[in-house]
C-alpha cells in the first residue's frame, strides 16, 4: 500500500521545531549568517512556510553550506503536519538561484564533483518528495541548478522579467540535478531538448507560453511580484483538506511514471487512505448543512 511521508520515528528524532507566527503575523528565524532561513506564517495564513535563500554574495548558488542547510530544513518541514504549503523564495534581489557554485566546484577533484552532484540530485528529490504542495516564486535569474530546484517544486510562479534556463552546456556540462528528467515531463521532449542543447535563457512570459510556469506577473517596484502571487496561490490551497491534497499530490506524482492502468490503481489506493479521515466526514457534513467545511488535517 502507498504511504504518505516516512517513518514517524525519523520525525520524532528531529531537533526543536522552527519558530511559528503569532496572531496575524509571520515569524522568521534569525539569519545569524545562515544561507537558508524559514518563515512560518501565523493567523489567517497559518500553515504556510517559506524557505528563504539568503546567500547574497554568491547569488544563492548551490554551495555545500546552502545545500546542507536546505537538507536540514526540508527534514524538519517534511515531518511538520501543521505545514500545508511550502513557498521557496529568494531574499536576494534580482535572483532566485544562480545554479551551481562553480568557484567552489573548481576546487573539487572529479570524484568529489561526482559525489556533490549526486547530493544535489538527492536534494531535488527531497524537495519533490515533500508531502505538501510546494511553490517556487521566481524573481530574477533561475539558472542551471536554480531552475532544477524550481522544477522540483509542484508549482512555479515567475515575474515576467525573470530569466530561466538550463545553461549547463554553455559551461561544458549537462544538467545533473534532475533537469534532463523533470524539464521534459514539464514542457515536453522537443522543447526540453532545445532548451538543454542550446543552453538558452527565457523570460517569464516565454516560460508561461511553454508551460514551464503556472503563472507570470509583471514585476513590481518592490521586486517581489512573483512571491506575492505565490502567496495568493498558497492561501487558495490552505482551506482545502490537507490529507486529500497530499494524497492527490502522491497519486499524480506516482501515477505519471506508470501506465494508465497502474495509475488508476495508485489513485484507488490513495483514495482508500482518504476515506476514513475526519476531514472527509467534515466535507460531507458541510455539504449537507450548506456551510464552509473546517478541515483539521485528520
Amino acid at each position: 500500500m502507498l504511504r504518505l511521508g516516512r517513518a514517524a520515528a525519523g520525525c520524532r528524532a528531529l531537533a526543536a521545531p522552527h519558530p511559528r507566527g503569532v496572531g496575524g503575523h509571520s515569524k522568521r528565524s534569525s539569519s545569524g549568517g545562515k544561507e537558508i532561513m524559514v518563515n512560518v506564517h501565523g493567523g489567517e495564513s497559518s500553515g504556510i512556510a517559506e524557505i528563504l535563500m539568503n546567500r547574497a554574495h554568491a547569488r544563492n548558488s548551490l554551495g555545500r553550506v546552502l545545500v546542507n542547510e536546505l537538507f536540514r530544513v526540508l527534514e524538519s518541514l517534511r515531518c511538520d503536519e501543521k505545514i500545508r504549503v511550502v513557498v521557496f523564495k529568494s531574499e536576494v534581489k534580482g535572483v532566485f538561484c544562480a545554479g551551481a557554485d562553480l568557484k567552489e566546484r573548481a576546487q573539487m577533484n572529479d570524484t568529489e564533483v561526482g559525489h556533490f552532484v549526486h547530493r544535489l540530485r538527492s536534494l531535488m528529490d527531497e524537495i519533490a518528495a515533500l508531502p505538501m504542495p510546494t511553490i517556487a516564486a521566481i524573481e530574477g535569474y533561475a539558472l542551471g541548478g536554480g531552475l532544477e530546484l524550481a522544477l522540483a517544486c509542484d508549482l512555479r510562479i515567475a515575474a515576467s522579467s525573470a530569466k530561466m534556463g538550463l545553461i549547463e552546456t554553455t559551461r561544458g556540462l549537462l544538467p545533473g540535478a534532475g533537469g534532463t528528467q523533470r524539464l521534459p515531463r514539464c514542457i515536453g521532449i522537443g522543447l526540453a531538448k532545445e532548451l538543454i542543447f542550446t543552453g538558452s535563457q527565457i523570460n517569464g512570459q516565454q516560460a508561461l507560453s511553454i508551460g514551464l510556469v503556472n503563472h507570470t506577473v509583471p514585476q513590481n517596484d518592490e521586486g517581489d511580484a512573483a512571491y506575492q502571487r505565490a502567496l495568493t496561490l498558497a492561501k487558495e490551497i490552505l482551506p482545502r483538506a490537507p490529507i486529500a491534497v497530499k494524497m492527490g499530490k502522491l497519486a499524480i506524482n506516482r501515477g505519471i511514471e506508470v501506465d494508465i492502468a497502474s495509475g488508476m490503481a495508485i489513485e484507488g489506493m490513495c483514495y482508500e487512505q482518504n476515506i476514513p479521515t475526519r476531514d472527509r466526514q467534515e466535507g460531507m457534513a458541510a455539504f449537507r448543512e450548506k456551510r464552509p467545511p473546517q478541515f483539521i488535517g485528520e
